[in-house]
């Protein structure tokens, strides 16, 4: 008897446990957050481009319409091309999208692409101010000969214009000969005017250079008659070097032309008189001097 009730005991936790066991609850599956295009830390906010205004500016899935930062208007010779290349890359696109200043943009695609270095890499736009990545990048499509910097625009706004002259017409001569008389056409003097002297002068001086860069001084001196107020000087690199830093002006740089703008410090030239700016540059094989400038769209001499 006492077996029996042991025997009966022992299958009745058998059981117990069993059920116990079959009714355990089971634990959900983790839900894994789905990553998106949001960088919090960069300010980062997810849009889809809807519209391309022009190869620079778009227009978001929310009606704003925006300007890439860093990227220079689109060249005549090749806005048709550019307006393409970011219909192709970026409309119906998911961006990421940082602001900048009041209706200019940062724009990174979903793979973390930022466009304005895309854009200035295939030689679909220049920059804005090229300098760093992006003056390296601008340079390696010059280099290339990609996109504006390939034929027919060769880095120019507007693309070179031939003048095919038409094969001049043949009329057939009569087969009776004709006496004809001519009056010999009155001779015109020819008046030739010689270019004026050039009212400036630049000496270009590197004084250091090293491994992959150079520092630079330009010394500007007015030859004319008047006192100079505010000035523009520009040259063009024969090497594609660039320019990184400079002092004593504003420099910007499209491929290998420069553009030096007066400070307040230095925008007054005296007659006779004399300024001088200096710069950081880089370069890669050669680092030939300029051999040409003008101030103020004037040739100036050179020493």
């Amino acid at each position: 008897m006492v077996r029996k009730s042991l025997s009966l005991l022992l299958v009745l936790l058998v059981c117990g446990c069993t059920v116990e066991g079959q009714s355990r609850p089971v634990t959900a599956p983790v839900q894994l957050q789905v990553p998106t295009l949001v960088n919090d830390s960069r300010g980062d906010v997810a849009a889809v481009v809807r519209a391309v205004v022009d190869g620079r500016t778009i227009e978001l899935d929310s009606g704003e319409r925006v300007r890439i930062s860093l990227l220079a208007a689109p060249a005549g010779c090749w806005a048709a091309q550019a307006r393409a290349f970011a219909e192709k890359t970026l409309v119906g696109k998911p961006v990421r999208v940082s602001a900048v200043t009041p209706g200019e943009v940062n724009v990174r695609l979903e793979d973390d692409t930022d466009y304005a270095a895309l854009a200035v890499r295939e030689g679909v736009l220049r920059a804005q101010d090229a300098a760093g990545s992006l003056s390296d990048a601008e340079l390696g499509a010059a280099r290339a000969d990609r996109g504006l910097w390939g034929a027919p625009c060769n880095g120019m706004d507007v693309a070179p214009t031939t003048t095919t002259v038409p094969p001049s017409s043949q009329r057939a001569e009569p087969s009776t000969s004709v006496a004809t008389t001519s009056a010999a056409a009155p001779s015109v003097p020819v008046t030739t005017t010689a270019p004026p002297a050039p009212t400036c002068s630049v000496a270009y001086r590197v004084d250091e250079q090293w491994q992959g860069g150079f520092r630079s001084r330009i010394t500007i001196r007015n030859t004319g008659a008047a006192a100079i107020g505010g000035w523009t000087l520009r040259w063009s690199f024969a090497d594609g070097q660039s320019v990184r830093e400079m002092w004593g002006a504003t420099a910007s740089q499209r491929g290998t032309a420069v553009t030096a703008t007066s400070v307040d410090h230095t925008k007054t030239i005296p007659a006779p008189g004399e300024v001088t700016i200096g710069f950081i540059g880089a370069f890669r094989d050669r680092n030939t001097a300029p051999s040409s400038f003008t101030l103020n769209g004037t040739a100036c001499a050179t020493s």
